[in-house]
């Protein structure tokens, strides 16, 4: 087996699959997830992604001009104030209610935030616990000469790239926006409001 496939059996795909008696998986996802609890804030710069295989499939480079943000999101629906008075329990708009924006989305639209003067290429899931869910963001300075001439990455120089996660253009963003296509999305169309709002 290849060092790439081994090092595809993380911690976080592990977790809740397997309890193996050689390698506590389980234990070492735990104690992960505490780590990055103890950050004060909510987007932290990284030396390294701590999943690489991920991260490389998704565009990143180990080289300059990328950078690695791990972002946290709270979990839940957003506040829903619950009316007084005048509702059957059916209608009081509380319970089952979904934001418009997946966390995956606004994790990279605070990491774009933190870091202006980079643009967000990608991000995949690193972990959760109660309270929060936690997302790995790539982004690339756009300044960099590196990137200026690396063939592959340079397109997101260009200036119709720009603030791509605060436009939804990133793949969670396209996501939520109800533009995916092929299996399993058969149903957004044609509108957000289409097939009891299911696209959002």
């Amino acid at each position: 087996m290849s060092l790439t496939k081994q090092i595809k059996k993380t911690i976080q795909n592990e977790a809740k699959k397997t309890k193996s008696k050689d390698y506590p998986f389980a234990e070492l996802f735990r104690k992960k997830v505490q780590e990055q609890r103890q950050h004060n804030a909510s987007v932290v710069r990284l030396e390294d992604p701590s999943n690489l295989p991920r991260a490389r499939s998704l565009g990143y480079k180990a080289k300059e001009g990328f950078v690695i943000a791990l972002t946290r999101i709270r979990k839940g629906s957003g506040m829903h104030k619950r009316p007084v008075r005048g509702r059957r329990p059916k209608r009081m708009g509380v319970t089952k209610l979904t934001r418009r924006e997946n966390r995956q989305q606004m994790a990279e639209k605070r990491a774009g935030k933190k870091y202006p003067n980079t643009e967000v290429l990608n991000s995949y899931w690193v972990g959760e616990d109660g309270k929060h869910t936690y997302f790995e963001i790539i982004l690339v300075d756009t300044a960099s000469s590196s990137i200026r001439a690396d063939k592959e990455r340079k397109w997101i120089v260009y200036n119709k790239h720009t603030k791509r996660a605060e436009r939804a253009l990133t793949s969670a963003g396209t996501k939520s926006r109800g533009l995916k296509k092929g299996r399993g999305h058969e149903k957004n169309g044609p509108s957000l409001r289409a097939n009891k709002r299911t696209a959002k």
